[in-house]
């Protein structure tokens, strides 16, 4: 087969090694809080994030379409990132099992997904959600400290 001078047999283009690329990659603090934020949801007995006011301040977020990421604080360096969660736990769920469960999926993703080390994840348990309570005439049973449960 006949080869033409200008084309050097060799690997191809896309298996060339680059010298190593300069520049810099800034991760928002907004960017470290979502993924947070996401990890901390798909953990099992999280009913919501944040404390009740900022529950509700994020439902009117919610309503105008704003963007944000309730119950969850990231600070960001250029190597490293600290988070902080506010969670309201569901009823009936070890909540100390709750938190390390929820530090242990923040730290995961955080680091796998921004490549940033986390240093640490504090998690605050603000509240229990124990059900919705409806108007009845005659209560089904009783929960913890009397509280109607249907």
């Amino acid at each position: 087969m006949e080869q033409h001078p200008e084309v050097q047999p060799g690997p191809p283009a896309y298996a060339v090694d680059v010298p190593e690329a300069t520049g810099r990659t800034v991760i928002n603090e907004q960017a470290v809080a979502k993924v947070a934020a996401a990890a901390a949801r798909a953990v099992p007995g999280v009913h919501s994030l944040g404390s009740g006011p900022s529950r509700a301040l994020g439902a009117i977020r919610d309503a105008v379409g704003a963007d944000h990421v309730s119950g969850v604080r990231a600070e960001a360096g250029t190597s490293q990132a600290a988070v902080d969660v506010t969670l309201v736990a569901r009823y009936g769920v070890p909540l100390q099992k709750l938190a390390d469960d929820v530090r242990a999926a923040v730290y995961r993703a955080v680091e796998q997904l921004t490549g940033l080390a986390v240093i640490e994840v504090n998690v605050e348990i603000a509240d229990v959600f124990i059900g919705e309570s409806k108007p009845s005439a005659s209560p089904q049973s009783a929960g913890p400290a009397g509280i109607e449960v249907l």
